[in-house]
């Protein structure tokens, strides 16, 4: 079964609705089909704003199956509850299901008779640019003036678009596309390994796989749909065929016990593609074993697996890791002579959810029943009161570091008052500034630190989607700011590197977290003030200082250096 089969019967097995068009947008005549240019930016514009706010079906019956089930820690529970609100709110159309609405990728399958005579990518660009320019999403796109000298493009533009010239179908030429939002967080858990044929036996390869599951830890917002690929004849398809793999696009590949049987030696045809079912379930036990779980200790941390087994080079044996984030943006599209039609996601969570029964149908009711009442706030949290300590932040640093005192790695808080948000781009004008002699300004000293780029601002909302970002990202920074008493509480998502744990030992500090995943939520129900307070021209990545009520964070670093990943404490039971 080759890659072409797989497509099509993926696309066979997609549910999509029929869009009207104008009688002459899209015409077949002669076994020609000719489409107007400006649907292609219509169609690139409707689904990157679609995939903002809305998931597919099978993605939030996955999340309702697991969250009925039995076995999740209360921490995966947790973050579950929040997982499925999230969607429930990003479905009213305003706040995206997360703040960073990732990089706009466009994968195209173009039968010989289709028609459009001009350049593809560029009116399908056309779309990107109206999709992130006239919806509250965010540009994450960062140009450059020389090698190290970069600015934001403001549009999110350039999008990644590839588009395959393949032979017509039998039932008549058809143009397909995938489109893909992926962000940053969850692409940077890509991994190529180039290995060798000693990877290939059980014991072995099961190694292997323990150790980068370990290491893919919890920054990228799981639970994860993963994804292993072994093999390929370089390691460019290798990647490509990932990439495919966790969009669920090659679902349909046969399993090697149900594919037919290797072709004679002396016809040495390979099968082209397979699925592992064994490895796939070795996988997940691997996975639940890690004790990761979703993002804060159990056994979720991944959702499904893909073991997708390539042909190789006999000296080379490229094999790599990737996942989708809980935010599986990836929608289906296509075009034919009955005219347009775009793949049925899930535009209505709240019926749907009822319809999974259970604790699934228990939130979205009493998500119905806080929007009715304008009550409900932020996801249950299943604990005795007196177990989560509330930390007020607008009485200084030292006072919030007084109060946090004693609670330890795994400990659950809610936080109150101002915060400091700040990134990448913040982080090296201040390490300049340093380098430079020069002293840090003032409001480093005076707020604990949030890492976040929010989407842009909705019309009547505080902040566009707000959620934490990748903390490793800023390690470097560590004891040069907190030495100076900045950095001394900090708030992102996964782990941290032996530096920073360090660092916080040293000098007192603490390292929070919060649910990635969840920025519709965040924004909707925690943040209540939001002004840009320094580098405005750095867009998404400007310092602001935001006012918050009741955020929910777990200590992952204490300032005993115990660390909520590290195996030691997560077998102590914290």
């Amino acid at each position: 079964m080759n890659i072409r089969s797989i497509i099509d019967a993926s696309f066979h097995n997609t549910q999509f609705e029929h869009i009207p068009l104008d009688s002459q947008s899209i015409t077949y005549k002669q076994y020609r089909l000719r489409i107007e240019p400006a649907v292609l930016s219509k169609i690139a514009e409707e689904a990157f704003v679609r995939v903002s706010y809305f998931l597919r079906p099978g993605h939030l019956r996955l999340w309702a199956e697991h969250l009925n089930g039995k076995k999740l820690s209360a921490n995966d529970r947790l973050v579950l509850e929040a997982l499925l609100k999230n969607a429930l709110i990003a479905s009213e159309g305003k706040l995206p299901l997360c703040q960073d609405t990732g990089t706009a990728t466009i994968l195209g399958w173009k039968e010989e008779s289709v028609y459009t005579g001009v350049d593809d990518e560029a009116y399908l660009s056309k779309g990107v640019l109206r999709a992130y320019t006239g919806h509250p999403l965010r540009s994450s796109q960062v140009g450059f003036r020389s090698l190290f000298d970069e600015f934001d493009t403001g549009n999110n533009l350039p999008a990644q678009v590839h588009i395959e010239a393949i032979s017509d179908s039998p039932a008549g030429p058809e143009y397909r596309f995938l489109f893909i939002a992926k962000g940053g967080g969850s692409a940077n858990k890509t991994s190529l390994f180039q290995m060798t044929k000693a990877l290939l036996e059980g014991e072995a390869f099961e190694s292997f796989l323990r150790e980068k599951i370990a290491a893919l830890g919890t920054a990228a917002c799981p639970p994860y749909r993963l994804a292993v690929v072994v093999g390929g004849t370089s390691p460019e398809e290798n990647l490509n065929i990932l990439k495919l793999g966790t969009t669920e696009l090659l679902d349909q590949a046969p399993y090697m016990d149900e594919a037919p049987q290797q072709a004679s030696v002396t016809q040495r045809e390979p099968r082209w593609l397979c699925r592992d079912k064994y490895w796939e379930t070795k996988l997940m036990n691997i996975a639940r074993e890690s004790g990761l779980g979703a993002q804060f200790g159990g056994s979720l941390l991944a959702l499904d697996a893909r073991v997708i087994r390539l042909p190789r080079h006999a000296g080379s044996c490229p094999v790599s890791i990737g996942v989708s984030c809980s935010a599986h943006r990836n929608m289906l599209v296509k075009i034919n002579k009955e005219g347009l039609w775009l793949e049925k996601l899930e535009q209505h969570p709240l019926e749907f959810l009822k319809a999974q029964g259970g604790h699934a149908a228990q939130v979205a009711e009493a998500y119905q029943k806080g929007v009715t009442n304008r009550a409900v706030k932020g996801p249950e949290i299943r604990t005795d009161s007196a177990s989560v300590r509330k930390i007020n932040l607008d009485r200084g640093m030292q006072e919030a570091l007084q109060n946090l005192r004693g609670a330890a790695a795994g400990d659950r808080l809610l936080l109150s008052g101002y915060l400091l948000v700040a990134r990448d781009a913040a982080h090296l004008k201040w390490h300049e500034a340093i380098q430079r002699g020069e002293p840090l300004p003032e409001y480093l000293t005076r707020y604990p630190i949030y890492y976040a780029g929010p989407a842009a601002t909705p019309e009547g909302k505080v902040i566009g989607s707000f959620g934490p970002t990748t903390a490793q990202r800023m390690d470097s920074y560590g004891d040069e700011l907190m030495s100076r008493g900045a950095s001394l509480i900090t708030l992102a998502k996964g782990n941290r590197t032996k530096a920073w744990v360090s660092a916080c030992k040293t000098y007192g500090g603490f390292y929070l977290g919060t649910i990635g995943g969840a920025a519709a939520l965040i924004a909707e129900e925690n943040i209540l003030e939001s002004e840009v307070l320094d580098f405005p021209e750095l867009g998404m990545e400007a310092v602001r200082r935001i006012r918050v009520q009741d955020l929910l964070a777990f200590v992952i670093i204490d300032n005993q250096g115990r660390d909520l990943y590290n195996p030691a404490v997560k077998a102590s039971g914290r």
